[in-house]
Order: C-alpha cells, then structure tokens, then sequence
C-alpha cells in the first residue's frame, strides 16, 4: 500500500487531532444480509418529544408509500433525520429552502447540490461516480446499516467513501443523501466527518432531513453555535421543543438575553422536555454570559447519556458521571475522543475502542496517549503504558523492543482493547528490524504492521514463518504478493493449528484467499469441502455486491461491504468475508480488500 494511500485512509492524524482537540428502486424485502437491519413490518410511530430514543426512519421505495415523518428528540441517540412529508421526485434541488435566514454569499460563491462532498480523487477520495445512479437505494442501505462494524479497516474505507466528493443521483435529492451520509457517519462515531458533509451543503438548501441530522451533528460535535443556522428550519419541520431551546441558546449567543429568556420559559411551562436538559440549555446561555443565574447540573436522576446532554454538557465542561459514559452506544465513544473539550481521562477512556474501530489512526491515538501522560499525575495504568510504548519505539536493543510491545499486547483485558493495543504498535512494530528474536509464530507483529497498514514491512518477515503457522496466514491474505505454494494442502496445515471456534479462523483464510485469487479454484473446492464451509451461497446481499462490483462503483460495495460486517466478526459468515474481498478487488480496492482480510484472521 502506499504511503500517500496510507496517509489518507488510516484517519485522523495526531496533530490535527491535537488541534482540534447508492439498484432499481428498492423492494419491501431487505437487501441486507439475513440477521441485518431488517426493516419493521408498519411504519415507525412519530415518537413524543420527551426525551427517548428516537427510532431511524424506514425507507421508502420510489414507488411506494411514504410512511409519517420522524423528528428527533433532544433525548435521541439516534441520528437518522426526518422524511420529507413530498415525494422526494417532486424536490428540486435548487429551490429547496426550508429556513427563511438571509444568506449573504452571492449566486456564484454557493454550492451546488449536484456533487457533496470534500474528499476528491487527488486528495484521495473516490471518484464522483463511486455510487452510481441509484441514489434511494444507496440512501435505503445507509438508513439501515448500524454503523456497527467488525473490521476497523472497514470503518476506514466506509469513512473515506462517505465523505468523497460524489455525483448526486437524479433519483435523490442532494440534501437528503447528503443527511443519510452523516447520519451513518455519526452511528460510526466519526462527528468530525460529519460535520464535513453537513457543511458541504449551503443552510438554506438543507431538507428537512439534513436539518434534523445537522442538529445531531453539531451535537456530537459539542458546537451549540453550529445549531444557530438551521434554527428556522428545525422549528419548521422539527422537534419544536428541542428548537426552541437551540433558539434561547444562539439568542444568548447574539446578546440578546430578554428572547433567550422567553424562549426558555416556554419550553418549560409546555412540560414537554426534561428539566434536566432545560438546565443545560440554561447552561450553555450561562457561559454566553446571557444567562440570568448560575446553573447547577447534578446527574442523580439521569439514567442515560443522550446526544442532546453529550453535546451541552461538553460543550461547557460539566464532567459527565463515568456510568453514564461507560454505558453509553459505542458510537458516542468516538465522538468523545474527537472532542477536544472533554476531559482527558474520558477521551482516555473511550479511546482503545475506538482505535479498534478505526476512527483513531494508530499515530492519533500515540499522540493521545502522549498528551494524557503529560498531564500532571496521570492515572498508574496510563503511565505504566506509555512508559512501555515508549520502550517498544525508543528501545536500543531490539529484544527490548519487540518485549515491551509484547506487554503492551498482554495488558488488554478485552478483545477489543488487545486489539487496540496492536494498532498502537504499528508503527513500532513496523520498524523492528527482520532479524529481531521474536519466537517461532509472530502473528501479532504482523498484525500490528497491518492494523497500520504497513504491509511492504509485513511481507518482509515471510522468510521467517512457518507454512501453516497463525502468521504465515496473515501474510498468505495480507501481503502485497501472493506467498508461493498456497494449496489445499496448506489451508489444511493452517487448520490443524486452528484454535477457533468452528475453524473460523481458517475459513477466512480460505475466504480470503479465494477471494484475492491467490488458491486456485480446484484447491479452494477442495479446502471447502474439508472445512463444511460454503463460499459461494448466494444470497439478495451477495448478489447486490457482486452487481455493484460489475458496475464498477467502489463507493457501493464499500457500502454493502460494511452492511455485511455488521457486529462482531464471530457473526460474520466466511462467505461474506469471500465476496467483500473479492467485490473490493474488481473495483480497484485490493489494498483495502488484503487489510480486512488480514485483520479477520488477527482478531478471530
């Protein structure tokens, strides 16, 4: 892979962290893998605006009937926007003006719904075409993928897709998509790409439903200020109550205390929201200095954290019980890291979850790491850490080196945090020197090279495995070369020393190899049937891959690629594991195809 490739996809890096520290229309039947978001038999209900989870809004087929719309609550996790009440066909993307705020930018400066997105092919996006034409059945696999993924490097290729620069479809309007794109992004944890396709698009031309998954962003984002925008549009098709309160708030903002107060007093003589979240918009109003007392938050009552009191609470300092953040979704873990305002020791907290998931590069997570130790007394664990992380980097004898990061490796108590600990490495491991005493089966060196991405320093360890073993079968799917003499029998070698549950470790591998093209198609057959696996079912998901992959759109099989990774990689089946991996090579993307490979056979 290369370095350019590397830079681009592994995330944020450390100092940026630092410093800001698309098918015909779809069928009824889910196109989802069976077991995966399938959809609800009846419309979902539109929820009260007390503050509960909001749920996401089924999709609707082109030719169907539209069910009622959404709204969120101010006590929603959930970051699925409104529907419009119109047929999506009958929205024209450039008159669609859902506030009433004056825009000062002249005709030539504003952007255009018909591309959205930063992230263009020399900056190492995908191309404008990377979802093709079917802009509501991109937009229907989007609402209904939990964001929820097994492989960290899926994350980082759905992240990238996301965010590219891409042609809207004539079957969508741009604001819409652009609201599913973040949305799905937030469910990921990934505020700060968010954020980026909410600003790809001027205010006044944002649907209902990107002012709905606006508000969610600038929440995840602790930006109050972000809301001020869509305030007109958000008490026009919105929660009305949760508005107000964004309204009383960019009211302090502007100075303007007696509209602030006003607005405040009517949402909490209406009895509709939590006076618990009144207290933190009166919190935030407090720190414009338009607020007309101090505000005490205390959390003895608060059974859940929700987006609305992650961003104001954030947003003004108020330490959030550890409960409360422990217990909240995964995806609102990465938010936490990516808020530079949160205390450390909460970003410390969230961190190694989200380095697994891929929103932290591993430089991005040293640097947090570094930065945390900094503080004056850290915690004994963090230091203890980073003292072993700094051995494994800075060490003058090699054996020190690979020793410490063998620490770093056994410290973790959870799955989850071992792998953490290896994307922590990477780099370190990456620079230990190939005649390094490192023991008869380094599969975790190599899995930590590759949950950097650093497969030319991968492949320079093959002379040192043997066939057969756990790190010669990272290397057989990981490396940028095939290995020589991958056969059945091999495979079979591999199995033997296969201590997973099922030989699931050996049906990825097998998996991966057949689909990288790296087994030839007798040998595949004949290792399939030794280990009851079967690698080519078809089913409505592998098909719509496999069709997206002859279409030649990346963007849609990364989609439906992460739609098949959904949970946890026990759940994921090795035929799903084969056709990602061989959908993703026929659209250019092998790199990204050998690394989800690889990370299987690591964390299985």
């Amino acid at each position: 892979m290369t370095k350019k490739l590397l830079t681009l996809t592994l995330g944020l890096s450390g100092s940026a962290l630092a410093a800001a520290l698309v098918l015909p229309a779809i069928a009824q039947e889910s196109l989802l893998p069976e077991g995966f978001g399938n959809p609800a038999d009846t419309p979902a209900p539109r929820p009260t605006p007390t503050p509960s989870q909001t749920p996401a809004p089924t999709s609707t087929p082109k030719n169907g009937t539209a069910p009622p719309p959404v709204t969120p609550t101010i006590g929603s996790t959930d970051t699925a926007g409104t529907t419009d009440d119109a047929d999506e066909d009958d929205v024209d993307d450039e008159t669609v003006e859902p506030g009433t705020l004056k825009y000062d930018l002249p005709p030539g400066a504003r952007r255009l719904l018909t591309r959205i997105g930063p992230l263009t092919p020399e900056t190492g996006g995908l191309g404008p075409d990377a979802f093709g034409v079917r802009g509501q059945y991109a937009a229907a696999i989007m609402r209904r993928t939990s964001g929820q993924l097994a492989s960290r490097w899926g994350q980082i290729l759905l992240r990238r897709s996301l965010v590219s620069a891409i042609d809207t479809p004539a079957t969508i309007n741009g604001a819409d998509l652009a609201a599913d794109r973040a949305s799905l992004l937030l469910r990921m944890g990934e505020s700060i790409a968010a954020r980026w396709i909410v600003q790809s698009v001027d205010y006044d031309r944002a649907s209902p439903r990107l002012v709905a998954a606006a508000q969610q962003t600038y929440l995840a984002n602790a930006d109050p200020a972000g809301l001020c925008a869509y305030v007109p549009a958000g008490l026009a098709h919105g929660d009305e109550q949760a508005w107000r309160l964004a309204s009383a708030i960019c009211s302090g903002l502007s100075g303007e205390a007696g509209p602030a107060g006003w607005a405040i007093g009517r949402v909490r003589s209406s009895g509709r929201i939590s006076n618990f979240d009144i207290l933190l918009a009166e919190r935030v109003l407090g720190a414009t200095g338009s607020g007309r007392r101090s505000t005490t938050i205390e959390w003895d009552n608060v059974d859940r954290l929700t987006s609305w009191r992650f961003g104001m609470a954030t947003a003004t300092a108020v330490p959030v019980p550890e409960a409360l953040r422990t217990a909240a979704p995964a995806n609102m873990k990465g938010w936490t890291v990516l808020a530079p305002m949160t205390d450390m020791a909460s970003r410390i907290a969230a961190a190694p979850e989200s380095a697994a998931r891929g929103v932290l590069s591993s430089d991005a997570y040293v640097s947090l790491l570094s930065a945390a130790a900094g503080e004056e007394e850290p915690s004994e664990a963090l230091a203890a850490q980073t003292d072993q992380l700094r051995a494994a980097f800075g060490s003058a004898r090699r054996a020190d080196r690979y020793a410490a990061m063998e620490a770093i490796w056994a410290a973790g108590s959870t799955p989850v945090q071992r792998y953490a600990a290896m994307v922590s490495t990477a780099r370190a491991a990456a620079a230990l020197p190939v005649n390094t005493e490192i023991g008869d089966d380094p599969w975790q060196l190599l899995g930590s090279m590759l949950a950097g991405g650093y497969d030319a320093n991968a492949i320079a360890w093959v002379p040192t495995v043997t066939v057969g073993s756990r790190a010669w079968g990272v290397l057989a799917v990981g490396s940028p070369r095939p290995l020589n003499g991958t056969t059945a029998g091999t495979v079979g070698q591999f199995s033997g020393n296969d201590d997973s549950a099922d030989y699931l470790r050996s049906k990825f591998l097998l998996a991966g190899l057949a689909g990288l093209g790296r087994i030839d198609a007798g040998a595949a057959a004949s290792a399939a049937s030794d280990l009851e696996v079967d690698l080519g079912k078809q089913t409505r998901w592998s098909r719509a891959i496999m069709a997206a992959a002859e279409r030649r759109e990346p963007g849609m099989v990364a989609l439906l690629a992460a739609a098949g990774m959904q949970g946890e990689w026990s759940k994921v089946p090795p035929y799903h594991l084969y056709y990602i991996v061989r959908a993703l090579r026929e659209v250019g993307l092998a790199s990204e195809a050998r690394m989800i490979a690889a990370e299987a056979l690591v964390r299985v």
